[in-house]
């Protein structure tokens, strides 16, 4: 994988390649941005710039060292990555056990989200993370020498999924690494990496790709008529995963908008109507019955389409790029039930009901708190 294949980010190639040239490297670096915006193919080209970067370009040695990088098979090249025990991998789980399921990941979607590589495992009903073995497993690797006898990579990605044991395990490898060796850490979410951690490493925050930058790859890329991809472009907000699964047809959020219209329905309707409480009560068993990613990924989804309905209530169309599935459900008409006086609250709930999710609490608990607090939300007025 090259620069020269990733989506946008010139700026922050740029700056990557003059750190190289100019001898400025960090030991520990962390690259940070939403889902879908290219963090690990930004990484792994990253990776392939500083192992090649001892060959002369154009020699047999560096289409060597491209080649191995590109198959993933480098072997100063070493990546970790979310587990957990399935069908093939009965216990310890650790990312060295999956390694094919891996390179067939990054072949296939290297903008992937965790929930595809979930997929691809057959975990997406668990919470795979990044145990105390795979800091054992980490320091063995780290601790060999440089098979080329130039730099060493380790990309840990999602390294927000990391336990306590397992940052704890590998702070000294981040505060002394070896001599030539480069972790690179990836996460979405860097806020739940541990500050001593966080702290020593360079900080790279990589932004939302622009529609122009996701339109242009999938005409490229994909083929797609211009005219339909500037469309998927605008409904993707940055993220070229969520487009490439519009593009398919296999977005989840065709399914999370029925789960949200049938919700709301059911929410606005509840009040003094018991029969509606118990549709509520029903949703929530319904959702409480999917795995636990797919409720965050839900929820994410919602604090989203809030978001837009706020936006819409408030005449900022520029800003809106949802649309809508069902015929039978409008955001416009939805619009007015969200504003200034309810916004907060709704937000509050979800985020809590996401926190909870996060830490293995009552699913059928928590989304019905979540759905109460809905139904009293959604009626309150707006005082101006």
């Amino acid at each position: 994988m090259d620069f020269s294949e990733i989506i946008g980010h010139n700026h922050i190639k740029n700056h990557l390649k003059t750190t190289l040239a100019q001898g400025r490297v960090a030991h520990a670096q962390l690259f940070h941005g939403p889902s879908g915006s290219g963090l690990l193919p930004l990484a792994i080209a990253y990776a392939k710039e500083l192992l090649c970067s001892a060959h002369e370009p154009g020699s047999e040695a560096y289409e060597r060292c491209a080649r191995n990088v590109a198959s993933f098979s480098h072997p100063d090249l070493h990546f970790v990555y979310p587990v957990n025990t399935n069908d093939s991998v009965k216990k310890n789980a650790i990312s060295s056990l999956f390694l094919e399921d891996w390179r067939g990941f990054l072949n296939e979607s290297p903008y992937g989200s965790l929930f595809d590589w979930f997929q691809r495992l057959g975990i997406e009903n668990k919470q795979g993370n990044i145990s105390v073995l795979e800091a054992e497993d980490i320091s063995k690797k780290l601790a060999l020498k440089s098979y080329e006898g130039g730099y060493k990579i380790m990309i840990i990605w999602m390294a927000n999924r990391m336990n306590t044991e397992c940052s704890n395990k590998i702070l000294k490898l981040v505060e002394e690494p070896p001599k030539k060796t480069v972790l690179l850490l990836l996460s979405e979410q860097p806020e739940h990496i541990i500050n001593t951690i966080r702290s020593r490493c360079q900080m790279l925050q990589i932004p939302l790709l622009p529609e122009k930058e996701i339109a242009n790859a999938l005409v490229s890329k994909m083929s797609v008529p211009e005219r339909e991809a500037l469309k998927i472009s605008r409904q993707a907000n940055g993220d070229y995963n969520k487009a490439i699964h519009i593009l398919s047809k296999d977005n989840d959020d065709l399914v999370f908008e029925t789960w949200f219209v049938s919700w709301v329905r059911s929410a606005f309707k509840a009040k003094g109507n018991k029969k509606a409480i118990q549709e509520l009560l029903s949703w929530s068993d319904t959702i409480a019955g999917k795995g636990r990613e797919t409720q965050k990924n839900f929820l994410r989804y919602c604090i989203e389409l809030f978001r837009q309905a706020l936006l819409k209530n408030y005449g900022l169309d520029s800003l809106v790029y949802f649309e809508t599935q069902d015929p039978k459900f409008s955001l416009e008409k939805f619009a007015p039930f969200v504003h200034q006086n309810n916004i907060y609250e709704i937000l509050k709930g979800l985020e809590d009901a996401l926190y909870h999710v996060e830490r293995n609490g009552n699913a059928k608990i928590i989304f019905t708190d979540l759905s109460i607090q809905l139904t009293r939300l959604i009626h309150k007025k707006e005082v101006v």
